[in-house]
């Protein structure tokens, strides 16, 4: 299984194995992005479509691993962020969608405009068709785990998520179960196989957040 590193990117920058023109290809497509010694920070609590785009070239199991943690921005009872994978291309500017993709995202809305969307703590599957339009795949009620939301938690959050390009087979991992035995499971439509694409978009919405690699 190919481990996509694409938050090495923030690694490289404080190490010395790793010099700067060996970087994966990444635009900051928009919002407030920048390195920090070892993570990458999105610090606009404002910005709805924050993105950064990194190319990556993916076809067949793919493992996607990084840790996440919470800055600010939640205050106003909404915020979220997720990760495109397998996109054909990207748009180097604010935007809906990435291209043909697949969307995978963590969401807390008090008051989420869609009757789709559970209130509280969720996640969705999105279908991204182009820059400007995306369906709604699939929507999981996750506030069974709202009462971890507390800064303490928050604070390093690990996320594995496994998505195989030929089999349609996705997992996303139960960070709160260091076993990496629990996971949300499903499957992509078969008419969508195979997946492949060369980039990976990973965005936030109304939420200031910092990534780097590792579980």
């Amino acid at each position: 299984m190919k481990r996509v590193v694409f938050l090495l990117v923030a690694i490289g920058i404080s190490s010395v194995i790793y010099a700067q023109n060996q970087l994966p290809e990444y635009h900051f497509a928009a919002g407030r992005w920048s390195f920090v010694g070892d993570r990458l920070y999105q610090d606009d609590a404002q910005a709805g479509l924050a993105k950064v785009n990194f190319r990556a070239p993916q076809s067949g199991p793919m493992l996607y691993e990084f840790n996440a943690r919470y800055e600010s921005g939640a205050e106003d009872g909404h915020g979220g962020f997720g990760l495109h994978v397998f996109a054909d291309n990207v748009y180097e500017g604010p935007s809906w969608g990435s291209g043909n993709s697949y969307l995978l995202w963590l969401n807390y809305d008090e008051n989420p405009i869609d009757s789709k969307i559970p209130r509280g703590l969720s996640a969705q599957v999105y279908r991204s068709y182009t820059n400007s339009w995306m369906e709604l795949v699939e929507s999981v009620d996750l506030n069974e785990y709202a009462g971890l939301l507390t800064v303490d938690n928050l604070s390093y959050v690990p996320f594995r998520i496994s998505v195989d390009g030929t089999t349609g087979e996705v997992r996303v991992y139960d960070p709160t179960d260091s076993s990496l035995s629990s996971y949300y499971y499903f499957n992509i439509n078969g008419r969508e196989l195979p997946l492949r694409g060369n980039w990976a978009a990973l965005r936030t919405n109304g939420i200031r957040l910092s990534f780097a690699y590792g579980l």
